[in-house]
C-alpha cells in the first residue's frame, strides 16, 4: 500500500483502488503551457506531485503543447507554447527539488504510430453528448465547440494520453474530473485498467472565488486575480492587500484557501501578528485551528493578509530565478 497523505486531495476515485497500488506504479499530470504559471498550477499541484513521488509513484508530467494549441492558448502559437512549457519545467523542477519527474511533450507522444489508433478506438466508445459534457476540462462551452470542431478532439486526446502512457494514477485539479471519469468509463468498455483519479483543490480568484457552481478559480488572464510565479515581493503584497477577505468568513475566502491548500501543506507554521490589545501574536501549526479563530472574529482581515503575505513571499523566494530565465 502507498503511504500517501490523502488529506492533500479534494477527491480520490477510488480510495479502495488507490489502496491496492504499490510502489513504482505510474502516475501523471497533464498541463497546458499557456503563459506565466501561477501558484495554483505550480505550488498546489507541485506539492501533490511531491507527495505522490515520496509515496513511491513514478510521476510523468505531460507538457500538453498540442492541447494548448487546440484550446487557443497563446493564440495557438506553438513556438510561444513551447517556450511556456520550458518555463513550466523550470518551475516544477524548482518546486520539486531533488525529486525528478519525467517530462514528456505531447508532440512526442502524438508522433507515436499507436496514438491515432488510440484516438479512434477511444472515440468509438463514447458519444458526442458525452464529449460535450467534458468541455469544461478546457474551460470551454458547447458554443465554443460548435464554431471549432477541434475542441471535441481535446477530451479524446486527454483520455488517450492516459491509455498511451499506461497509467495507474492521474492527477489533476477538480476541473479535470470530467476527463478522468470519461477515461474510467471508456477503460471499462475497452477492457483497460481504470486510472485512479486524484483531484487537487482549486485556488480561488483573489477577487473572490464564489461558492459551489459559480466558483471562480485563479486565472492569469486577470493578473490581479492570481499570484504569478514570477511575481516579486511588492506584487505579492499588493495583490494580497487587495484580495477579497470578509471578516470572520472562511468559505469563499481565497486567502483562507491559500492557507489551507498551499501554506500549511508546505509544513509551515503560521504566525499572525496582532496588536497587544487584540491578544498579541498567535501561532498556528494547523489550518483548522486558524480557521476556527478567524471565524470567531479573533483575527482581523488585515492581520490575516499580513500573515499570508509573509508566508507567500518566503515560499516564492526560490522562484525569483524564473525572471532571469524569462530574459534568455
Amino acid at each position: 500500500m502507498l503511504d500517501l497523505d490523502k488529506n492533500l486531495f479534494e477527491e480520490i476515485v477510488t480510495e479502495e483502488e488507490l489502496d491496492s497500488l504499490h510502489r513504482n506504479c505510474k502516475g501523471y499530470l497533464g498541463v497546458e503551457p499557456s503563459g506565466l504559471p501561477h501558484i495554483g498550477s505550480v505550488l498546489v499541484i507541485g506539492t501533490r506531485i511531491g507527495a505522490m513521488m515520496r509515496a513511491g509513484i513514478k510521476m510523468q508530467i505531460l507538457l500538453a503543447d498540442w492541447h494548448a494549441m487546440i484550446n487557443d492558448k497563446l493564440k495557438g502559437d506553438m513556438e510561444a507554447i513551447r517556450r511556456s512549457g520550458e518555463l513550466l519545467k523550470k518551475a516544477y523542477s524548482i518546486e520539486l527539488g531533488d525529486q525528478k519527474p519525467e517530462f514528456i511533450w505531447a508532440s512526442d507522444l502524438i508522433d507515436k504510430s499507436s496514438y491515432m489508433e488510440g484516438i479512434i478506438r477511444t472515440a468509438k466508445q463514447t458519444t458526442l453528448s458525452r464529449l460535450k459534457r467534458s468541455l469544461p476540462i478546457m474551460g470551454r462551452t458547447e458554443n465554443d465547440a460548435e464554431s471549432d470542431f477541434s475542441k471535441y478532439i481535446y477530451p479524446l486526446m486527454q483520455v488517450n494520453d492516459i491509455f498511451e502512457l499506461d497509467l495507474d494514477v492521474a492527477l489533476g485539479g477538480m476541473d479535470q474530473r470530467h476527463a478522468h471519469m470519461l477515461a474510467r468509463d471508456i477503460a471499462e468498455k475497452m477492457g483497460k485498467k481504470k486510472v485512479v483519479s486524484l483531484h487537487s483543490p482549486l485556488v480561488g480568484s483573489l477577487k473572490g472565488s464564489g461558492r459551489m457552481d459559480n466558483f471562480l478559480k485563479m486565472s492569469k488572464s486577470d493578473p490581479d486575480s492570481a499570484i504569478l510565479m514570477t511575481d516579486g515581493e511588492d506584487d505579492i503584497g499588493r495583490k494580497i492587500r487587495g484580495a477579497y477577505c470578509p471578516m470572520g468568513e472562511s468559505a469563499g475566502n481565497p486567502l483562507m484557501e491559500i492557507l489551507r491548500i498551499i501554506i500549511f501543506p508546505s509544513s509551515r507554521k503560521v504566525i499572525v501578528h496582532r496588536p497587544e490589545k487584540k491578544g498579541g501574536d498567535v501561532e498556528f501549526t494547523d489550518y483548522k485551528s486558524l480557521e476556527i479563530t478567524y471565524r470567531n472574529r479573533e483575527i482581523h482581515p488585515m492581520d490575516l493578509k499580513e500573515a499570508v503575505t509573509e508566508n507567500m513571499v518566503e515560499l516564492m523566494k526560490p522562484f525569483h530565478v524564473l525572471e532571469k530565465y524569462l530574459e534568455k
